[in-house]
Formats: C-alpha cells, structure tokens, sequence
C-alpha cells in the first residue's frame, strides 16, 4: 500500500521517518521521505541517475522508462508472480502512475494497481514502484515506511469467498524470499480483518517489500497487496 493522506508536518517521529526531504519542483515527495519509499527497482537515487546516464550514452534498459513494463517487471521478475503478465489499466498522471496488472485469461480481473513515481527529477528519470493501491484486498500493518523487527505481524483487510493468504518479506538484492509464511491463512467476507505472522532474516537494503497474496480459484495469485517497511 501507498498513505492515502499525508500526515501534518508535525506526526512523523524518529522512529518512523527519517527529516522530510525538500520536495521537488512539482510538489512530489523524494523517494525516501515519510510518504514515498523507493520499493523497486532501485534502491537508491544514485542507482536511478547511474541508469539515467547509461540510457542517455547507449539506451541502457529502455523499460526502466515506460511504468507499464516497470510495473509487469516488478510483479513478475521481483513479486515472482509469473502468471501475471497483462496491464488491465493505465494511468498517469505528472510524475506518478498507477498501472492495474492482471493474470491473463477472461475470468481474472486486475490483481493490483501499483503506484510508480518518477525516481529523480529529470524528464527522463526512471519509474520506480512505491507500494499499491488497495481496494478489496489491503495490507496496513506494518505501517507504510515503518522500522520492522522479525517476526512480523502483518494485517489488513479482504473481501471474497475462500481466500487464502500467504505473506513473504522481500528485498531487491536477493533473489529468494527473506521470509515466507506458511501457506495459507484462510479469510473472506465482506471488509474482513486478516492477519498473518513471518520470520524473516538476512535483510539488509534500505527498504524491503511485504507482500500479501491471495488466489487459487482461476490463477495461483489473483490479488496481491504490498507495503514498504525498513528493517529495525
């Protein structure tokens, strides 16, 4: 998930968030201030502009430039969900964007908007994934950009028939998952609380990715939610 609201200037504290960085000249957040975390693909600004000078010498990995293969990149090369490999919408608007992403077949809807903000701020900067857009299917614990310890707790809300959750704990320079539950909490209903528990080690970049799926009745994930939270 991505904050719905931006807090008063006062409510971050130093176990939260870092100081606000300034904002950039259209008035969106840096990356790594108390309301946008760089999830992926990279970690760092300094990643992002290196891309931005290789792409500008010899168009090195053009896709980092377009948010719809970003967002497909990151859902199935990093999430590991390889099923889901369409874009059911598209919208951009400035220096963010939101893609709906989907399994392919006719009975699967979108399994996830995911927000994507530009990482820097030249004309050409990359898109980098800060969380998602959550609809019927939500993580808000951990809180978003909070300091996290293993095990986690991890919580939120879900409407459907028969879900099945499963939560991993994730960071872009490992391949593998730092941590899996086990599969699967059962949930549904309507605006349901779920709640799920991870042990996770080995966490070391500056932000890891929660993720919660759900699926198994026309595709193995047909919703997913995410979150960024730094390692305590």
């Amino acid at each position: 998930m991505t904050p719905t609201s931006a807090p008063s200037a006062a409510t971050p504290s130093a176990t939260n968030a870092p100081t606000t960085p300034t904002p950039t000249p259209k008035g969106t957040p840096a990356l790594g201030s108390w309301s946008l975390q760089p999830v992926w693909p990279f970690a760092t600004l300094a990643q992002a502009q290196a891309w931005e000078r290789a792409y500008r010498a010899g168009g090195h990995q053009p896709w980092h430039g377009d948010p719809d293969q970003t967002a497909l990149a990151f859902t199935r090369d990093y999430l590991g969900f390889k099923e889901i490999d369409r874009v059911s919408s598209h919208k951009v608007s400035g220096r963010h964007a939101r893609i709906g992403v989907a399994p392919t077949g006719p009975e699967s809807g979108t399994a996830a908007v995911i927000h994507l903000v530009r990482f820097g701020t030249g004309p050409d900067a990359p898109w980098e994934v800060v969380g998602t857009d959550d609809t019927t299917f939500s993580l808000t614990t951990p809180a978003y950009g909070s300091l996290v310890h293993s095990p986690l707790v991890t919580g939120g809300r879900i409407s459907g028939v028969d879900e099945s959750i499963r939560v991993q704990v994730r960071q872009p320079s490992s391949e593998a998952p730092l941590g899996t539950s086990p599969c699967c909490t059962p949930a549904g209903g309507n605006d349901q609380p779920w709640n799920v528990k991870v042990s996770f080690s080995g966490a070391h970049d500056p932000v890891l990715t929660v993720v919660a799926s759900t699926g198994g009745h026309v595709a193995a994930v047909e919703r997913f939610t995410v979150t960024a939270v730094r390692a305590g």
